[in-house]
């Protein structure tokens, strides 16, 4: 018999999530966790309704409205009026937000309370693939093998489990860089996340209150600006978000604390994330341009469809190509919508212009022809008149 049934690997949201719903049926898991404690990554901070419906699904929702997670049920996109998401999403939920390294914290606490067995300060050094998986896991300066029914790769999206598995990583097309920092005494409304996509500079800004006078602002740009990063940035960082558009009120008074940091918004996947024994779930399958928001949503989906796939059968090499097959179809329409907006709100040239100057009235409008997937999930309608309707063609 195997040593595990499933060993993990990252403790982050997806790994201690599918973790915890795994040993709650039975399952022996373990987790292995590079970070013996979780470190701001300055991304990962919005919830959109249906990730919270995921949330919610995983079992997950509950603790962590209680213990960090702030409630966001308004969105303002700059120069629209708020929406309400309770009343205007089929899962009639708000948005969460939270201090991502505390989510960390409180999901990988959960698994360990559910039964799976949690190694901090531990790196998965080789793997060997098959029927019956092997890991050669160093942890406290000791390297110990060990066997397994199944690995779960959920180390970031630049994971190094793709190599492992022999996977090859798929890159879209250059976007653009992002630059994220904690702001705190912000004044304003601790409920409403404030959204701003400004085609004519290509930039966008996004304030996620965390609560507590806090809030996670986020600022989207390109090459006109060198990066944004460090302690000494961060009086630009709020210059520039005014300069691009976002409202002046929500910065008044507000400092910057905690790393200012940018980074590249390009997406990277792979298609079919299970091979031999292994799988990749949340950024190490695939991750979708940061600037919608879908990473949080995407990653519980991938643990809970997971979950699901792997407690419905016996036979896991089954188990894990269902849940490639269905992870493939809901992130690839995640990944082309972005890619539709992105090409209407955000890229630059001529050809950009002329959609603006066709799709623009129409959306005023008629709100309607805007996909709503960012918000009410992949499984809004997608097809080729949805495209053309939110581009003005037809």
């Amino acid at each position: 018999m195997a040593d595990y049934d499933v060993i993990t690997v990252g403790g982050g949201l997806g790994g201690a999530a599918l973790a915890k719903v795994l040993a709650e049926n039975g399952k022996r898991v373990l987790v292995v966790e590079r970070e013996t404690q979780f470190k701001d990554r300055i991304r990962g901070e919005y919830l959109c309704p249906w990730g919270v419906a995921e949330l919610k699904r995983l079992g997950l929702y509950k603790t962590l409205h209680e213990k960090c997670a702030n409630e966001q049920p308004y969105f303002h996109s700059v120069g629209s009026p708020s929406r309400d998401l309770r009343t205007t999403t089929p899962q009639s939920l708000p948005a969460l937000t939270f201090f991502h390294p505390s989510m960390q914290e409180i999901v990988l606490d959960t698994a360990r309370a559910a039964g799976a067995e949690i190694w901090r300060g531990a790196t998965l050094r080789e793997v060997h693939l098959g029927a019956n998986p092997e890991a050669l896991i160093e942890r406290d300066g000791q390297v110990r093998e060990l066997t397994t029914r199944l690995i779960v790769a959920a180390d970031g999206r630049s994971s190094s489990a793709r190599s492992w598995g022999g996977f090859e990583t798929r890159r879209a097309s250059q976007k653009l860089f992002g630059a994220g920092v904690i702001l705190e005494n912000v004044p304003g409304q601790p409920d409403t996340a404030t959204v701003l996509l400004n085609p004519f500079a290509g930039r966008g800004g996004f304030f996620f209150p965390q609560g507590g006078h806090r809030s996670r602002a986020y600022l989207v740009y390109g090459n006109d600006l060198p990066r944004l990063q460090g302690d000494q940035d961060g009086g630009r960082f709020i210059e520039e978000s005014l300069k691009s558009g976002m409202p002046a009120e929500l910065y008044r008074g507000a400092r910057p604390v905690g790393p200012l940091a940018s980074f590249d918004m390009t997406e990277n996947w792979v298609d079919n994330p299970y091979r031999n024994g292994l799988v990749l779930i949340g950024d190490a399958a695939g991750s979708t341009d940061p600037t919608w928001g879908q990473g949080l949503s995407l990653t519980s989906r991938d643990a809970r469809v997971l979950a699901e796939e792997l407690l419905a059968t016996d036979d896991w090499d089954a188990a894990g190509h269902s849940y490639a097959t269905r992870h493939d179809t809901y992130f690839n329409v995640t990944r082309t919508v972005g890619q539709w907006q992105f090409d209407l709100f955000l890229a630059q040239g001529s050809e950009a212009d002329a959609r603006r100057v066709r799709a623009f009235p129409l959306l005023m409008t008629e709100p309607d022809r805007f996909p709503d997937h960012f918000l009410s999930g992949p499984e809004q309608p997608f097809n080729e008149q949805v495209r053309k309707r939110f581009f003005g063609e037809i």
